[in-house]
């Protein structure tokens, strides 16, 4: 066995003859069991509220999205559709036409929807039942209409209200002198049939509509739309159907994922992520503090057998490894017995839901081995480096004298 190696073995499990040695490498060693386990239950724990904020997005966010790469709308032909029903690689697609529309029921207004008019394919291609807790999804070719929840509270209608009708309006394009209302919008009459509940932005935003409404409302062509949303195969290659998709549309369209369909969402949880994971690095590194500390006690209660070892022979820099490797196995044991708790915490909170949000919805974790590895390496790293720093501390006239 390597002589430095062994020798710094042999320190770490011997006990000092000083107890305040002792005591001092005992809080040491808690630190940084304390250390990792916290910082793995941190990111773990975002890492569980990352996935529980996505999880809602990704309701009605398609595996892949072809937008638009100039104006608000593009053409498609039927040669296109009927090469898209022909790849191998796509489930189903749906047609979507969406622009902004003004709201009004009841003498309340909202000004701030968009409507999203959408094909029979849409159910297929994202599971928008399951986002509806009132009333149901709108049939086609009718002036039924789902809304969401936050435009139903604003304006105060529920569903099935055929009493009053919700209204609906969008400005016409022209040009010229304006000498009537009917010259300004496109004006249509619906009946509110379902209200869906995501997250608080789509709430506020969307109105769905069935296709030939939204064409009607919006005054567009016949194969003018918005955009085409594909649900691909299990086990799908993305960038072999973005390719071929991409080669049947052409550059008139821009094809997203789900993550770049909610690209400012996933920087804003990325960069908290990030601003978690330093934060308790910093708490990890003045734990380590206390490694240094503990290296540099023992280096001084060791001073007579470091000084023996210097007569039988070691070199300066084997007795510096002797308390560099003591630092790291404490940094790495210590690491591995946290990661070991962290894990055990999180396994245990996913099973049996100790922490609690709300009475029915306990606070959710994630169990990722990125997250073991990050943590793993981060001691790794601090522990190399505290140890360096401790074991520097042994000189020449030390182990001479």
């Amino acid at each position: 066995m390597h002589f430095p190696l062994y020798i710094a073995k042999r320190y770490l499990h011997s006990k000092s003859s000083n107890n305040a040695i002792n005591f001092i490498t005992i809080i040491a060693a808690v630190g940084i069991v304390l250390g990792a386990a916290s910082l793995f239950i941190v990111l773990s724990g975002f890492a569980g509220l990352k996935d529980f904020t996505l999880q809602f997005t990704s309701i009605v966010d398609p595996d892949l999205k072809a937008e638009t790469a100039i104006g608000k709308s593009f053409f498609i032909t039927d040669d296109e559709l009927e090469k898209l029903d022909n790849l191998e690689d796509i489930v189903s697609y749906s047609k979507i036409i969406e622009d902004r529309v003004f709201i009004a029921f009841d003498e309340k207004n909202y000004p701030n929807a968009y409507i999203k008019g959408v094909d029979e394919n849409y159910e297929k291609v994202n599971n928008i039942d399951s986002v509806i807790p009132l009333g149901s999804w709108l049939t086609q070719n009718t002036n039924q209409i789902v809304v969401g929840w936050g435009i139903s509270s604003n304006l105060s209608f529920g569903v099935l209200d055929y009493g009053k009708r919700v209204s609906l309006y969008v400005m016409k394009p022209g040009k010229g002198q304006i000498t009537s209302e009917k010259q300004i919008y496109n004006t249509f009459q619906a009946i509110n049939v379902g209200i869906f509940d995501i997250n608080e932005e789509l709430n506020d935003k969307y109105v769905y509509a069935p296709f030939k409404f939204a064409k009607e409302l919006l005054g567009y062509k016949d194969n003018q739309i918005s955009a085409i949303e594909f649900k691909l195969k299990e086990g799908f290659n993305e960038e072999q159907a973005r390719t071929n998709i991409q080669n049947i549309l052409g550059d008139k369209v821009i094809l997203k994922n789900r993550a770049q369909l909610n690209d400012a969402l996933y920087k804003m949880l990325n960069t908290e992520y990030l601003a978690v994971y330093l934060i308790f690095t910093l708490v990890l590194i003045i734990a380590l503090f206390n490694v240094i500390g503990s290296i540099i006690m023992m280096i001084l209660d060791k001073k007579k057998t470091i000084n023996t070892l210097f007569n039988l022979g070691a070199t300066q820099k084997d007795i510096q490894n002797i308390f560099f490797y003591q630092g790291v196995l404490m940094t790495l044991l210590g690491g591995i017995i946290g990661l070991i708790i962290g894990v055990l915490l999180i396994f245990l909170q996913q099973t049996f839901a100790f922490i609690m949000i709300t009475p029915s919805l306990p606070y959710p974790v994630a169990l990722k081995a990125i997250n073991v590895g990050i943590v793993f390496l981060t001691i790794t790293v601090l522990g190399v480096i505290a140890s360096k720093i401790a074991s520097a501390r042994i000189t020449k006239n030390l182990v001479s004298n």
